[in-house]
């Protein structure tokens, strides 16, 4: 069942602009790997990780670092959660959490949908 939904849109020129004139914010968004990515990337990550505060409904208990967002072999994004944000994250029951971003024409955007069980079949006639 879909809990929660989040989507995010970056200017990445605007957003690069702000990564150079604060050069330790990169620090407080991205983990170690994440910062070695160029700034488009960086921006599409950016995004995942504000759609993903927007479909947990809010801040309470998540933090930049602690969400990263990783490849898996096919190259499909997916995220990895540590700390009290994976805490969170399980308190609110979702166990799924699917992610899709792009960047293009100097804007990186991102989608999430979270998921919480599975709610059983429902079938005409059936009694519970």
């Amino acid at each position: 069942m879909i809990v929660g939904i989040g989507i995010d849109l970056v200017d990445i020129d605007r957003f690069e602009r702000t990564l150079a004139r604060t050069p330790r914010l990169a620090e407080r968004l991205f983990s170690a790997s994440e910062r070695e990515r160029k700034p488009r990337s960086l921006a599409a990550r950016y995004a995942a990780k504000e759609a993903l505060i927007k479909a947990l409904g809010g801040s309470d208990g998540v933090h930049w670092t602690e969400i990263e967002i990783t490849p898996e072999a096919s190259g499909r994004p997916w995220f990895t959660l540590t700390g009290s944000t994976a805490e969170v994250v399980a308190a609110r029951g979702i166990t799924t959490l699917h992610l899709s971003m792009s960047h293009d024409a100097n804007l990186a955007t991102a989608y999430v949908v979270a998921e919480a069980g599975h709610a059983p079949p429902t079938v005409p006639g059936a009694s519970a």
